[in-house]
């Protein structure tokens, strides 16, 4: 009986709780990336994130710690990264940091959602 418990508890632990993401990354939030490219301020930690990947893939703005990753470097899915930030987890003290700082993130990308955490203030 005890098996039989212990390995329902793992299979249901093991099929949510570990997801494993499909690709991370590490990127500066940089002041230019507080902007889109009409030069109007984003209010979204969402959209400032969405901002960098565009900075990176389509304008060439880099920071020095900015990393690649296989999944925003299309159009569609950058698209898809603000519902993905909800359906994912970010604090709300990182979202200040986002909103009024340069902080260095971290990007776990999950087929359906997005966990971002400050790495570096």
């Amino acid at each position: 009986m005890r098996t039989v418990i212990l390995s329902a508890a793992l299979a249901a632990f093991s099929s949510g709780a570990l997801a494993q993401p499909i690709d991370s990354y590490r990127a500066r939030l940089s002041k230019q990336d507080h902007y889109n490219s009409s030069g109007d301020a984003l209010i979204s930690a969402a959209t400032i994130i969405r901002q960098d990947r565009a900075n990176f893939y389509v304008f060439g703005k880099l920071d020095p710690e900015d990393e690649y990753d296989t999944f925003f470097n299309d159009k569609a899915n950058r698209a898809r990264l603000e519902k993905m930030l909800s359906r994912g987890s970010i604090s709300d003290n990182d979202i200040e940091s986002i909103l009024n700082g340069t902080p260095l993130i971290r990007v776990d990308i999950h087929a359906e959602y997005v966990v971002v955490t400050i790495e570096e203030h």
